[in-house]
């Protein structure tokens, strides 16, 4: 006969309540065991620190904390080693570790849940997850940020460095030295890195403790197994603390975010890469070829890191559209945050480590680059402020260039010989459509020039430092 005091091994953690088993469909639409099982370092750290507490507060005793502490560690050992036996009936991966603690630590297993629920114990664990995991896409971003201005560096930040045109409506507008295009995305990525910084500071709360919804009647101190785990803060309201999955959402809009400059940085090289524009060549580790097309040489990462834009977009606006209408507290519909969360952060970690080493091993065709950004029209602008320097109001000076330039492309002269002879600009002028001219003439702060571009390399550098310290210290 079945001991009525202990659950029957593989029964499911509420199987008392009802009279007979759940129905295998029941089962096989909610269980979350095949994506949620990820989280057992969590879970097995949520449940020391937990049974800590229950020693402390007098509910188990010093011998039943150590029998399941280390019933726990044994899990923990399987776990890593893959020969954790699950069972059909473990619905997730709490119930598979709280199932394997009372097979191994018998009647002091069964007191692990003592005072928790599954509502405050899943909401540890993701914040646990969140905050290992998010940090490490901080890392790997910074990562990028370093290849992108070492690439800078190299292709130099002076007189020498290599130019190219800029760009507005993807027209060639004005030149820019390389090394301003390149960290132009590095700066757009520490803000991501920021961004993830701050939600990690946020969702640093510990929800251990709330229970289903209201507490418990135990005497357990939610502060002291917050400060066992490593948590800031305790959370300050139980309804809340197993209902919020702000953090979930904050983070997904974080990944996207990551994903949107990745998926522009794609862009560009998928472009660059073209014989079109021939600025850039990929190294043959980190292209691929046509299945037909035997000249082919295609850059997939790039394609993908801006195919994969609609995908992480997805998992936001799906997680959001579960959130939407909820009542307070727990609804299982908060099962629904863990696969956009993994899909996310999984997917934002392989395009990080392919861009990254897709652009460091990449090589750039300086010419290619150089003859673009030497077009003669590229120094319009800098006719039209040679204008303004001598008197000419800039609506007039833009209208004169513009007549000019129009006139050089119906193939009336070349555009150097009609500025030296037009009285308003003349010989002087016209040596601003030389070669290489117009770049070295951006000199405001923070512009494309050599002069702006070496102080910009100087700031970045500190930025990256301070970045790198803020993530160690949030790790």
């Amino acid at each position: 006969m079945t001991d009525a005091t202990q659950p029957p091994t593989g029964s499911t953690l509420w199987h008392g309540r009802f009279a007979g088993g759940p129905a295998e469909e029941l089962m096989a639409y909610t269980v979350s065991l095949p994506f949620d099982r990820r989280l057992w370092r969590d879970d097995i750290a949520g449940s020391r620190a937990h049974v800590r507490g229950l020693v402390r507060s007098g509910l188990i005793t010093d011998l039943e904390g150590e029998q399941v502490v280390a019933a726990l560690d044994r899990a923990a050992s399987e776990l890593g080693d893959g020969s954790f036996s699950f069972l059909p009936s473990d619905e997730d991966i709490h119930t598979a570790v709280e199932r394997r603690v009372t097979e191994l630590a018998g009647p002091a297993g069964a007191k692990l849940h003592t005072g928790r629920s599954r509502n405050d114990q899943v909401a540890t664990d993701l914040r646990l997850w969140c905050k290992r995991e998010l940090v490490t896409v901080a890392r790997r971003i910074i990562d990028l940020q370093q290849v992108l201005r070492d690439r800078a560096a190299e292709a130099g930040v002076d007189e020498h460095g290599v130019y190219l045109p800029g760009y507005t409506h993807l027209q060639r507008a004005q030149p820019v030295l390389l090394a301003h295009h390149l960290l132009a995305h590095a700066w757009a990525l520490g803000r991501d890195v920021d961004r993830l910084v701050a939600t990690v500071a946020r969702l640093d709360v510990s929800p251990l403790g709330a229970g289903a919804l209201a507490g418990s009647s135990l005497p357990l101190d939610p502060a002291e197994t917050a400060a066992d785990l490593g948590f800031g803060a305790t959370f300050a309201n139980s309804l809340d603390a197993v209902s919020d999955r702000d953090f979930v959402a904050e983070g997904l809009f974080d990944l996207v975010m990551v994903g949107v400059h990745l998926g522009r940085l794609g862009e560009e090289w998928v472009l660059w890469t073209s014989e079109e524009f021939g600025f850039a060549r990929l190294d043959d580790g980190y292209a691929t070829g046509s299945s037909m097309l035997p000249q082919k040489k295609n850059p997939d990462i790039a394609e993908l890191a801006r195919g994969k834009v609609g995908r992480l977009i997805g998992d936001l606006t799906g997680l959001l559209a579960t959130l939407k209408g909820l009542p307070l507290a727990y609804n299982r519909d908060l099962q629904e945050d863990k696969e956009p969360l993994f899909d996310a952060v999984d997917q934002i970690g392989l395009a990080l480590g392919a861009m990254a080493g897709m652009i460091a091993t990449a090589s750039f065709d300086r010419g290619r680059m150089q003859a673009a950004a030497d077009s003669e029209t590229m120094a319009a602008t800098d006719l039209a402020e040679w204008l303004v320097l001598s008197g000419v109001p800039f609506r007039e000076a833009h209208a004169i260039v513009g007549s000019l330039v129009r006139r050089c492309l119906a193939g009336e002269a070349p555009l150097a010989r009609l500025v030296a002879d037009d009285v308003r600009l003349g010989p002087e002028a016209a040596a601003l459509v030389a070669p290489g001219v117009g770049v070295r003439r951006r000199t405001s702060p923070g512009g494309g020039g050599p002069g702006p571009v070496g102080v910009q390399l100087a700031a970045f550098d500190e930025a990256l430092a301070a970045l790198r310290l803020r993530v160690d210290a949030t790790a």
